[in-house]
């Protein structure tokens, strides 16, 4: 090989050689645990009341960036599926009208998804989730708060477990489900997330 070529190899080895281990992440592959993740809504009722629901059953992935030397977040995804047939207000004629035709319509648009990037990073954890959710056929970008990360040891499969609690709002007549707008329903829908997934074997 020439001399002219082995430059280029050598500058390359060389930048490798000298790049701090925090950017020679590794990235971790973790599973989304149905049975400890329940996102949850608030929506008005006519101004007199809010009334509450979640979904028992959802399901997706997370990948974590960690830097080499000190394990800290540096990056990392979230998806997520939702099944909107485990709606849950804790009132069973309201869960079923919420998967009518009215509001979610499931016989069409039977989930909801979500995609997001780890952002705002504080400390090695993330601050914020910037993505885009898919409800009712309709994407939109969504933006979620952050207020608690933690990954812990689990004590009985060994391997790790994060968690996380997020929160942010959407406009439902945004995604096309507008039911009681023209009785004075308020269409901001407040959203919160639980969620923990547990590292993949």
């Amino acid at each position: 090989m020439s001399s002219r070529k082995l430059l280029p190899v050598a500058a390359l080895t060389a930048l490798l050689a000298c790049a701090p281990a925090a950017a020679l992440a590794a990235t971790e592959h973790y599973t989304i645990d149905p049975e400890h993740t329940f996102p949850s809504f608030e929506a008005d009722h006519m101004g007199i009341s809010i009334w509450r629901g979640k979904f028992n059953t959802s399901s997706g992935k997370v990948t974590l960036d960690k830097a080499a030397d000190t394990g800290a977040v540096t990056g990392g995804t979230v998806d997520i599926t939702i099944d909107l047939a485990s709606v849950d207000f804790g009132h069973d004629g309201l869960n079923e009208h919420a998967k009518g035709p009215d509001l979610f319509d499931i016989a069409k648009y039977p989930q909801a998804t979500y995609h997001g990037t780890l952002a705002g990073f504080e400390d090695g954890r993330p601050t914020r989730l910037v993505g885009e959710l898919t409800l009712h056929g309709v994407t939109r970008p969504v933006e979620l708060e952050i207020s608690l990360f933690n990954c812990v040891p689990h004590p009985m499969i060994k391997r790790e477990q994060c968690g996380a609690d997020a929160s942010g709002t959407i406009e439902r007549d945004d995604f096309g489900i507008d039911a009681g707008k023209d009785y004075g329903f308020d269409m901001t829908v407040p959203l919160h997330i639980q969620v923990e997934a547990l590292q993949d074997a």
